[in-house]
């Protein structure tokens, strides 16, 4: 019989250091011995080998190192974190959409108010796996903005492992399923490299989607490091789903080959950001409950009595006033607007309430398998708040926003009224509707100043453990603080060195001691925190919180950064302690606390690679980055190739560029498409109509601009071409905070065999980014198409693709170009 060694350990403060005592079972050195690892170095250094060695075999002794696992009872931890989605979305936390997988782990375990989060999706979830703060993991804002300085360059470093690896190394089975936002937007092909997708960051098993968000129709899906097309021939098929029955199935998969080894699962819905992706059958079920007739400002309140009554938020708390000059009241809106926004918020909390189900049928599975008991469930509702990139009026396509079309008139959006939320669409919701699910906060994700773009709620389980069942816990924590908490949960030692490197400490604090019911009422560890994101910033030191006063609402993205985001501020200052949810400001009352917490927050932005403060937004979507291309201005290709990303494709935007196909056509005719990027909401196609040489380009599902041959090709060799050249100064105009040079006209001319056959001139560009889930494709097309009309995926190539040939010419300011834009930034800094 087997008997494990006592487990001894003690617990300090933040960074957590474990310190336990060695547990070993089976006789050393046989194939059944097992033991758990010191952890200050992973991986654990190779033991002495324990046996004898003679000349021969027979009379020498074998001797196995024994296999690692973790401490005895270390519990399972499912990690749930949902997207876009604010204090006042779930049921548990007195929203009107139904979400009983969060009641019941609530009721099974213990709510926290206040829950933080950065602001925006890849920095909320770099922190969540590191336990670091989003700068020191190097993702000041999400991966397709990245900069070249330390704090935004969107690289995990590698003195950061993730809790992934930690769990991995000692002895966990470790997997990722869902939206992964923490790649480099340059490092997302098949080219790899590999170290900072999921496999490369400690996660054995990867199932989701690499980026911002994705079609839950039709996603660019991974299962590890190769695309898996699983909806293929499967009409109806949704991520949702497919995510939980690929979790369920590697729950049993790993229970049945090795029961006793625990199970770590980072499960990361697409759900709720954009594109809101339901399925029929949940959008039915909310329709019919009539949730929102009576419209945002009125749902506001709902929420904000239903959370008094629960208990989740003061009594005494106040209602900030609703933004008239922001965001119209709804009974200023006419009853086509109404009809229209009520359906885009039915169809966000269709999604909500789905992804809500589905998480609950993974929770469901451990408890089939035995070993819900022994479970550590964290489920935090939103890595930010509410999603406001809709605009004040939605959109049927959030590509557009992100082109600077953020207010698309009701008559359009109307168009796509009885098909919202179909693959059809890639939609978002009016901010009013937004605005009401961060209450009792104010403002939205990106507005890391402001509660309700930072403030989450959470839930969590543990059987064994947590005893105070619905419970209320108030302790001020941030998403850096899991990674510790998870850590002393398994008894696990934080380590020094990973790989030989030298570790930086985890920079979060466990919040284990609030599972205990004598700590209900304890004072926060976590005393010190700041936030920042796009410039706007705000540091938090129990009680008190510095605020930088909004001056962007997260639609206006495209105007002139502020140049001076640490002082050309107006400060606002809160005692969280009177003013739960930032409504009373007493800045003007205590102008030393406002300079003291300035002081303080330039010390953690120092320490933390929060500088240099960046507050554009838009710009540094086309910032350049080292990506494969970079430096480069002509590619070439010779065979078919499908799935190479956005973020390492040749970009065209804001540039001239020439496209040269040279094609062999055989008997009988051919067709298919020669060169694809992006898709239905936005992107290119040069491709084969009825044999007739075709150029698309898609702007952002809103108009579509066709050149094409009059004529079929002949059977032969032919040499087809698209030439455009570009009328703006290009993306060289950001380096003097001026957008002047994005999304300016051009003229489009299609040759074939060097005769023109239609010159087109297009009197707007994308300035942006095309469809970003969509990928560049030669020989056929992936996923959706950039024009339905003309053809379906994956329009095979059917002529011989002898040579394809992409020229880049982008423009280069002149000196003259350079003294108007310095003049014109200077006067506007003056202005300021």
């Amino acid at each position: 019989m087997n008997i494990p060694t006592i487990v001894l350990f003690t617990t300090l403060l933040a960074p957590i250091s474990v310190v336990s005592a060695q547990e070993t079972t089976g006789t050393p050195g046989s194939p059944s011995a097992t033991t758990t690892i010191p952890g200050n170095q992973l991986p654990a250094p190779q033991p002495p080998f324990g046996g004898k060695i003679t000349d021969d075999a027979l009379s020498s002794k074998p001797w196995w190192a024994p296999r690692i696992v973790p401490p005895a009872k270390a519990p399972n931890v499912l990690l749930i974190i949902t997207d876009d989605s604010g204090f006042g979305m779930p049921s548990t936390f007195g929203g009107v959409i139904p979400t009983p997988t969060m009641d019941r782990v609530a009721e099974n375990g213990l709510r926290y108010n206040r829950m933080f989060s950065t602001a925006l999706c890849s920095p909320t979830r770099a922190a969540l796996i590191t336990g670091r703060n989003h700068h020191s993991a190097g993702f000041g804002v999400i991966s397709e903005q990245s900069t070249g300085f330390p704090g935004y360059n969107s690289i995990i470093a590698e003195d950061k492992a993730t809790i992934g690896r930690i769990l991995l190394d000692n002895g966990y089975a470790t997997s990722w399923f869902g939206k992964d936002h923490n790649v480099p937007a340059f490092a997302a092909s098949q080219a790899g490299p590999f170290d900072q997708w999921p496999t490369g960051l400690g996660f054995e098993y990867f199932y989701g989607f690499i980026g911002g968000d994705a079609n839950q129709w039709q996603p660019n899906l991974f299962r590890n490091t190769t695309q898996i097309y699983p909806f293929d021939g499967k009409p109806g098929w949704n991520l949702i789903t497919g995510m939980a029955d690929d979790a369920i199935a590697y729950m049993n998969r790993i229970h049945q080959i090795q029961p006793d080894k625990p199970i770590f699962i980072k499960y990361a819905p697409g759900a709720t950001h954009a594109p809101h992706h339901p399925t029929k059958e949940w959008v039915d079920k909310i329709s019919a409950m009539k949730l929102f007739d009576g419209g945002y400002n009125k749902l506001r309140e709902t929420i904000f009595e239903n959370q008094k009554k629960l208990g989740v938020i003061p009594a005494d708390t106040v209602l900030t006033p609703w933004p008239d000059e922001l965001l119209t009241p709804w009974d200023k809106l006419d009853a086509e607007t109404k009809k229209l926004f009520i359906k885009q918020v039915e169809i966000f909390a269709a999604y909500a309430a789905y992804s809500d189900y589905e998480i609950g049928r993974v929770i469901q599975a451990f408890e089939d398998l035995g070993k819900l008991d022994n479970t550590l469930v964290i489920y935090i509702n939103g890595d930010n708040g509410t999603s406001a990139e809709g605009g004040p009026m939605g959109t049927p396509n959030e590509v557009a926003f992100f082109n600077g079309l953020n207010k698309l008139p009701v008559e359009v959006q109307m168009k796509w009224y009885d098909v919202w939320g179909t693959e059809e669409t890639y939609n978002h919701m009016s901010a009013g509707w937004s605005w009401a699910f961060d209450t009792p906060f104010d403002w939205f994700k990106q507005n890391a100043s402001r509660l309700g773009g930072i403030n989450q709620n959470m839930v969590v389980m543990w059987p064994d453990r947590i005893k105070d069942k619905g419970g209320l816990r108030e302790q001020f924590m941030h998403v850096i603080d899991v990674v510790p908490t998870i850590l002393e949960a398994a008894g696990i030692q934080e380590p020094d060195m990973v790989d030989g490197i030298k570790q930086s400490p985890i920079e979060g604090t466990s919040f284990l001691y609030t599972f205990d019911k004598e700590n209900a009422k304890a004072p926060t560890r976590h005393t010190t925190q700041y936030f920042e994101m796009m410039g706007q910033w705000a540091l938090y030191k129990d009680p008190w919180l510095l605020s930088t006063k909004v001056n962007r609402a997260p639609w206006e993205a495209f105007g002139a950064a502020n140049p001076d985001p640490l002082n050309n501020q107006e400060f606002q200052l809160y005692d969280l302690s009177k003013s739960w949810n930032q409504a009373e400001d007493i800045a003007a009352e205590n102008p030393n606390h406002v300079k003291w917490l300035k002081e303080v927050f330039i010390e953690e932005a120092k320490k933390y690679q929060v500088f240099p403060l960046d507050a554009s937004v838009a710009g540094r979507i086309v910032a350049p980055r080292p990506n494969i291309t970079a430096g480069r201005t002509e590619f070439v290709y010779t065979t078919p190739m499908v799935g190479l990303p956005q973020g390492d494709s040749p970009g065209l935007l804001n540039a001239s560029y020439t496209i040269t196909a040279d094609i062999t056509v055989p008997e009988g005719g051919a067709e298919g498409m020669i060169l694809t990027s992006g898709g239905r909401f936005a992107g290119y196609g040069f491709y084969l109509q009825d044999g007739k040489p075709t150029f698309l380009w898609n702007l952002v599902d809103l108009e579509r601009i066709k050149w094409q041959s009059p004529d079929a090709l002949a059977p032969g060799q032919h040499t087809i071409e698209f030439d455009f050249k570009y009328d703006g100064l290009g993306a060289g105009t950001l380096a003097f905070n001026n957008m002047s040079g994005l999304g300016r006209p051009g003229t489009g001319v299609l040759k074939v065999n060097g005769k023109e056959v239609q010159t087109i001139e297009m009197k707007k560009t994308l300035p942006m980014i095309l469809q970003w889930d969509e990928s560049f494709d030669i020989g056929s097309d992936t996923l959706t198409g950039v024009n339905d009309a003309d053809y379906k995926p994956p329009f095979t190539l059917t002529a011989k693709l002898n040579k394809l040939t992409i020229k880049v010419d982008r423009p280069e300011l002149s000196e003259a170009d350079i003294k108007k834009l310095e003049d014109a930034m200077k006067g506007a800094d003056d202005a300021k």
